[in-house]
């Protein structure tokens, strides 16, 4: 295993376990048997690490292959939906002390802008899809595709939510049923 793939797995276990406002980068470097040095030479921050855990290690929208124009409407936004449940779920524990420290929370907000990432990114590729669709006549002419991609995720955030609150980190995931469930809601009313 690479030292990139073995620093990647100990900050995934660390930040998971103790979440981002509390794993060290020492503790990531000690864990994965690295200096510290030899961490940032591949990570240059702790932000970077932390969107390469984000998006090698969690499932996500972001590895979701679908194109406007191919496929089911309803179907591919139920794969998006399935893959946010995952992601959601599995990076609540991660990212959620920020919360309760506003200097930390902007300190990771200035990080996450710098290094052109941040929770709104899925939220406007969702939407982005929405429109392309609607474009192509897929979906309705009325249709608000940021308001849509907004119910939809938002929709995934809080059954993520729900289920670490009720069993911790380690709930099982939303079957691909509740996804499912949840792409015809937002989608039907599209449909032209």
């Amino acid at each position: 295993m690479s030292t990139r793939e073995r620093i990647l797995d100990a900050a995934a276990e660390l930040l998971r376990t103790r979440g981002v406002a509390q794993a060290t980068t020492k503790e990531i470097a000690q864990a994965s048997e690295v200096s510290e040095p030899t961490l940032y030479k591949y990570f240059g921050d702790k932000e970077r690490l932390l969107l390469a855990v984000l998006e090698e290690r969690l499932p996500g929208p972001s590895r979701v292959s679908i194109r406007p124009g191919e496929g089911d409407v309803e179907d591919n936004l139920a794969e998006l939906a399935h893959a946010a449940l995952e992601f959601y779920q599995r990076s609540i524990p991660m990212l959620g002390a920020l919360l309760a420290d506003p200097k930390r929370m902007q300190a990771h907000r200035e990080a996450m802008s710098r290094h052109g990432a941040g929770p709104d990114r899925p939220l406007a590729a969702f939407a982005a899809y929405l429109r392309a669709e609607r474009d192509a006549g897929r979906v309705g002419q009325d249709a608000e595709p940021d308001a849509a991609a907004a119910l939809l995720l938002g929709a995934c955030f809080q059954e993520a939510f729900l289920r670490y609150y009720a069993h911790g980190p380690d709930a099982p995931t939303a079957p691909r049923t509740f996804a499912e469930s949840l792409a015809r809601s937002v989608v039907r009313p599209l449909l032209p």
